[in-house]
């Protein structure tokens, strides 16, 4: 199994990346949350996981163990393939998910293009136990500060800005006991 590549950076783009090593380049299928993180550095470093079908091998990729880690959760549900779990935390982060499942949120869940009602609830049976064992070390802020930041990510992307820049907007406005509302016109100012 393929844990990891470690290589030049050939290709990015926001659905998969090029990385050679050793003289081969490997497609690697990505998140968007993945992509962003990313920087675009010559050398990088990417966590993988290798899916065999009847008609392809291919493997995906992630910045994180932890995002790697759900992208495995994910995929044990019934009726959520790779692609749909790639999809899932191209819209939400580990923690996001994690937060969702614990906190039944189906809405969240649901919100993923895809995705609906019966599969939604699935995830939430099928993974609460294990997600109140998840741990994420990359992310510090807590889980409401983190669903204010993603709902006004959303609406500023759905407002036509772009992803990276939006969430550059949203640190530099973040503080303790805010609402979407201000959030969003805080974000506003500074893009």
């Amino acid at each position: 199994m393929i844990t990891h590549l470690k290589g030049k950076l050939v290709e990015k783009t926001p659905t998969a990346l090029v990385i050679e090593c050793g003289g081969i380049g490997y497609e690697v299928k990505v998140s968007l949350n993945t992509y962003s993180a990313l920087s675009d550095d010559e050398n990088v470093m990417i966590y993988t996981q290798f899916v065999v079908r009847e008609d392809a091998q291919i493997l995906y990729g992630f910045a994180h163990p932890e995002e790697r880690q759900m992208f495995n959760h994910l995929v044990s549900v019934s009726g959520i393939g790779p692609s749909t779990g790639i999809l899932m935390l191209s819209g939400l982060t580990p923690s996001e998910i994690a937060h969702a499942v614990t906190s039944e949120d189906v809405a969240t869940i649901k919100g993923v293009k895809g995705i609906g009602a019966k599969t939604a609830q699935r995830v939430i049976v099928d993974l609460k136990d294990k997600m109140l064992k998840f741990e994420v070390s990359d992310d510090n802020v807590e889980t409401e500060n983190n669903t204010l930041r993603f709902d006004a990510l959303t609406a500023l992307v759905a407002l036509g800005f772009d992803k990276k820049a939006a969430e550059k907007g949203l640190k530099k406005v973040m503080k303790d006991q805010q609402t979407v509302e201000v959030l969003i016109k805080d974000a506003l100012k500074v893009l």
